[in-house]
């Protein structure tokens, strides 16, 4: 029995992101700050949560928020929402970045509760109820993957599902006939090689 043909691969096509919402609530001195975390593929994602909770909590003083974006962690934001400068975003995306995640949104709404926490009370505040609420939350490893759709004739399907298992390819779609046709997903890393492999006996689209 041969052992599978995957190479190991460095992680140049995975990232950490968080597998869902979360919750968290701190409190400072009679202030509450709620804290939110998403997972979030785009702009239109975050701006989606933001309106939400600004509807939900309509009363609160400020809804301060930091997210990641992409792969590479390019895309990036802090907002302090009336706080003072550097005092409330940057520390919520300090925690994203120190957990190194992307394709993440965290928001943390405050209710003021009457006594003045200070610039570094700030600081400790918002890190401390973004970082609860990744606590709460579960990191997981998203795989970036491609689709490669390809055709072949029917005589070479032992070999074509030679390379599936071999490689743990998914399929995603399939005609068989007497040419047939498939549409698989394979990560990243591995498409240049499971193309080359693919081309030796199917026609690659």
């Amino acid at each position: 029995m041969h052992a599978p043909i995957i190479k190991a691969l460095e992680a140049t096509d995975s990232y950490l992101t968080l597998a869902g919402t979360s919750e968290a609530i701190f409190k400072e001195k009679g202030s509450k700050f709620l804290a939110f975390a998403f997972p979030v593929t785009s702009e239109d994602d975050i701006k989606e949560a933001l309106e939400d909770l600004r509807k939900k909590y309509f009363d609160a003083r400020h809804h301060c928020y930091a997210y990641m974006l992409g792969q590479e962690m390019k895309i990036f934001r802090a907002n302090d929402d009336g706080e003072p400068n550097h005092s409330a975003g940057d520390p919520i995306l300090g925690q994203i970045r120190s957990h190194n995640l992307t394709n993440v949104l965290i928001v943390v709404v405050r209710y003021f509760g009457g006594t003045k926490l200070g610039v570094s009370g700030l600081i400790q505040a918002y890190r401390t109820a973004a970082a609860d609420a990744i606590a709460a939350n579960t990191i997981i490893t998203e795989i970036v993957c491609a689709t490669i759709t390809f055709s072949f004739d029917y005589i070479e399907m032992n070999a074509v599902m030679k390379i599936i298992k071999d490689y743990q390819l998914e399929i995603i779609d399939q005609i068989f006939d007497n040419t047939c046709q498939m549409k698989i997903k394979v990560r990243e890393a591995l498409e240049g090689e499971v193309l080359a492999k693919l081309e030796e006996i199917a026609r690659v689209d």
